[in-house]
């Protein structure tokens, strides 16, 4: 039997492998951080009523719906022919030529309906048109709502 006292290793802490996890973790944090920009300037901005900032003069919104009646700025048009549009369009174009035409069509609307709402506001003289569409993702919500 050796009873010898045996020296005592002493223990040894690697300093390495604590610095790279530190420094690991350092950068994952210095990643995913959003920093917030503060403005040194106090600033009141001014108010404006959302509603009028939404009336464009320029902009003339002509709806189609699935059935294929017609408004024009939200005001219902009489009758469903080209003759019977253009007149709406010819009113409702306050910045005469200048104007826009944003075509709302309902996605059941007949192709044959926004053909007419183009023929006219080609006749009218308003060769800007433009069609308003929704994301894909407000159309899934319309759609999951109507299923319930």
């Amino acid at each position: 039997m050796n009873f010898r006292p045996r020296a005592k290793e002493e223990p040894e802490i690697n300093l390495i492998p604590f610095i790279d996890v530190l420094l690991v973790i350092l950068i994952f944090l210095m990643l995913t951080t959003t920093y917030s920009k503060f403005t040194e300037l106090q600033l009141t901005l001014p108010v404006a009523d959302a509603e009028q900032q939404r009336d464009h003069p320029k902009e003339i919104i002509v709806a189609v719906a699935a059935d294929g009646r017609y408004a024009v700025n939200k005001n219902g048009v009489d009758g469903k022919g080209v003759d019977s549009i253009a007149q709406a369009l010819r009113v409702a174009a306050t910045a005469g030529p200048g104007s826009v035409v944003i075509i709302s069509a309902d996605a059941m609307a007949p192709h044959q309906s926004v053909v007419t709402v183009m023929e006219a506001a080609r006749r009218v003289g308003l060769t800007q048109i433009t069609f308003a569409t929704q994301s894909s993702s407000a159309s899934a919500r319309a759609t999951g709502a109507a299923s319930r």
